[in-house]
């Protein structure tokens, strides 16, 4: 899986996939951002409803702060 590109479900690239960590509960993906930031997101079914081995991306359900920042405060 490492090196998936990430999209959202609007089809917007996110990142790429650099890194699978196992955990207990679950496993999570690290995505390494467009603007460099990593961002650990749950591999769950509700949050990465589809990942495609032969197109080489997985599709992200995101949402301010999951991958994509939170919109400024400012």
């Amino acid at each position: 899986l490492i090196g998936l590109s990430a999209y959202d479900q609007a089809g917007t690239l996110l990142g790429e996939l650099t890194a699978v960590t196992h955990g207990a509960a679950q496993d999570l993906l690290t995505i390494r951002t467009l603007d460099g930031r990593e961002a650990l997101v749950p591999f769950v079914a509700a949050l990465v409803p589809e990942v495609d081995i032969e197109e080489r991306r997985l599709v992200i359900a995101d949402r301010p702060g999951l991958v994509s920042p939170f919109p400024d405060q400012s």
